[in-house]
């Protein structure tokens, strides 16, 4: 516009100035004249592409870091790293020398969540704490009274005596606008600038990327309530489980004995003249203690009394004497741990045992367990034929969730025809259960190796 202006002044001077009225014809003068507006339009039609090229330009860099964070709460990142991504995204495209993502407690208290561009030397002295009380003075502390955006000016009276905290920072602009998670005002992005004002519509284009953080929190909300609830229903199992072998064992189990020691009695007093009915007693009670063996199998596998009463170690040897496989066993710990992760582990090898005999081919497993780092690791292989996949179904895609919900991995390698490794890790958190001191140092167990079926 400014270039179009100039060139039409240009244009009418150059009429007024002529040297002599006769220099020039009426014709030649009209002509001058349309050439300087012709000028002033492109001028003006230049300015105004640039002002959309910049627009664009700016509407891009937006739409790419929207997108950048977008990908962060698609993939379902920790919200630590997606509050960063977005104090770092929105510091860049604001051209703030500071942003701050604050956290609003039930307490009344904030909590820096996630800053870009400040050092403990900033002149503002933003950062100086982590946790602190947002007083009405403040932007942050408007935002969390009202609900609402809150800016300040220092060149503006208004803001400038509204904000005296910010003022005497010598901050020139600050704007600080609500994130809001399910209704409820959790906190804030704030940002700052030492030496100019921030645009008009800074707090609209802040406005998208509130949504992302709610977004992000409230997922990692639905994420954490989906952990406890899958925790919950493991936990209810595994009582269940353990009511249920307790049950069979102190009932139906100890009837079945009792009522094979009688018919043992009863076998005994038979009259020798009488060989069939001693023979029909006699195989009585050898159905009656296949039944007992087959409801023992089926208690141990509901819940093995065995781990309760005895440990990883014992129960595992157990799993490696009745293998149909012959088993190589190293637990490198004797170390008791909280009963989920000692369930979980159990069951990684008792399944992974179990699919082993049935469709690996193998004639050999292996079955290592140690402690390091904080975590049981342990790995169960075979030289079988290889091929399982998970996406297929089984036991061991159950066995994942509960390894995973326990914070663990869990990973299955198997190549066709190079045998099946499974690879877990559980964490237990430095010292086991029931030692309060600390770990006790590996110790070997025992190798089972080559164990013939039970």
């Amino acid at each position: 516009m400014r270039v179009g202006v100039v060139l039409l002044s240009v244009a009418v001077a150059a009429v007024a100035f002529l040297p002599t009225p006769g220099s020039f014809s009426a014709e030649d003068s009209r002509a001058l004249v349309a050439l300087g507006v012709l000028l002033a339009t492109a001028g003006v039609a230049a300015g105004r592409s640039r002002r959309q090229a910049r627009v664009s330009a700016r509407l891009g860099e937006e739409q790419s870091a929207l997108r950048r964070v977008g990908t962060l709460v698609a993939r379902g990142v920790a919200p630590d790293v997606v509050l960063a991504a977005v104090a770092q995204e929105v510091g860049r495209l604001t051209g703030a020398d500071a942003a701050v993502i604050f956290r609003f407690g039930d307490d009344g208290m904030a909590t820096v969540a996630a800053m870009h561009g400040v050092t403990d030397d900033d002149r503002g002295g933003i950062g100086g704490g982590i946790r602190w009380t947002p007083e009405p003075c403040t932007p942050a502390g408007s935002v969390l009274t009202s609900g609402r955006s809150a800016r300040y000016d220092a060149r503006n009276p208004a803001t400038a005596g509204e904000f005296p905290f910010i003022r005497d920072r010598r901050i020139r602009s600050a704007v600080a606008i609500p994130v809001s998670v399910e209704g409820h005002c959790w906190g804030t992005i704030s940002v700052v600038s030492w030496d100019r004002p921030f645009p008009t519509d800074t707090e609209q284009r802040l406005v998208e990327f509130t949504e992302l953080v709610a977004m992000a929190i409230a997922n990692a909300d639905s994420q954490v309530e989906l952990a406890a609830s899958r925790a919950r229903v493991v936990a209810a199992g595994d009582q269940m489980r353990r009511r249920i072998e307790r049950d069979l064992h102190d009932g139906a189990q100890q009837r079945l004995v009792s009522l094979a020691i009688d018919l043992r009695l009863v076998q005994d007093s038979v009259p020798r003249e009488l060989p069939a009915l001693r023979a029909a007693v006699g195989r009585a009670v050898d159905d009656l203690i296949d039944v007992l063996d087959e409801l023992r199998e089926i208690s141990r596998g509901i819940h093995p009394a065995i781990l309760t009463e005895g440990g990883l170690g014992p129960a595992l040897r157990t799993l490696a004497r009745r293998s149909a496989v012959p088993v190589d066993l190293y637990v490198g710990t004797d170390s008791r741990y909280p009963p989920p992760v000692e369930v979980a582990a159990y069951y990684v090898v008792s399944e992974a045992l179990t699919n082993t005999a049935k469709h690996a081919d193998a004639s050999l497993a292996e079955v290592v367990v140690e402690e390091g780092d904080d975590a049981l690791r342990m790995w169960v292989g075979d030289d079988g034929v290889g091929g399982a996949d998970l996406r297929r179904g089984s036991g061991l895609l159950g066995l994942r969730d509960r390894v995973e919900w326990l914070g663990g991995s869990f990973d299955v390698r198997s190549p066709a025809g190079r045998g099946t490794r499974i690879e877990v890790s559980l964490p237990v958190g430095g010292a086991a259960a029931g030692d309060p001191t600390s770990a006790r140092p590996m110790c070997r167990l025992g190798v089972t190796a080559d164990v013939a079926p039970a």
